[in-house]
């Protein structure tokens, strides 16, 4: 499977990204690229929770599936991406990293994992 091997190319595509995190429904991290450390792995499972949210309040107004959500901190920005199955994708860029190109090849990323998994 190449799991793996995309969050790798989406870490070396995407400048300033601190760490790709493939995460489980349970918010356990399946794959990671770039930084590994507890702080990146608590993110991703924050940002779980996050998704589960949006998705509950999303069908409650009946507004339609999520793409991406994005959040700005003080630290940096998360690019946070539903896949099949529960999975989901979590990039954390540092504050200088470029957000719209993150965006852009994540959507690409996110295409590819969501056909392999």
């Amino acid at each position: 499977m190449p799991f793996q091997r995309l969050l790798d190319k989406l870490a070396r595509q995407v400048g300033g990204v601190q760490a790709a995190l493939l995460l489980d429904s349970e918010g356990e991290v399946a794959f990671q690229s770039g930084a590994h450390d507890d702080r990146h792995r608590l993110i991703g499972a924050y940002q779980g929770i996050a998704l589960t949210l949006a998705r509950k309040t999303n069908a409650r107004h009946g507004v339609g599936g999520i793409r991406l959500i994005t959040c700005r901190y003080r630290w940096g920005k998360v690019i946070l991406r539903p896949l099949k199955d529960g999975y989901y994708l979590v990039v954390s860029l540092s504050p200088e990293a470029r957000l719209a190109r993150g965006i852009d090849e994540s959507a690409l990323i996110q295409e590819h994992l969501n056909a392999a998994l």
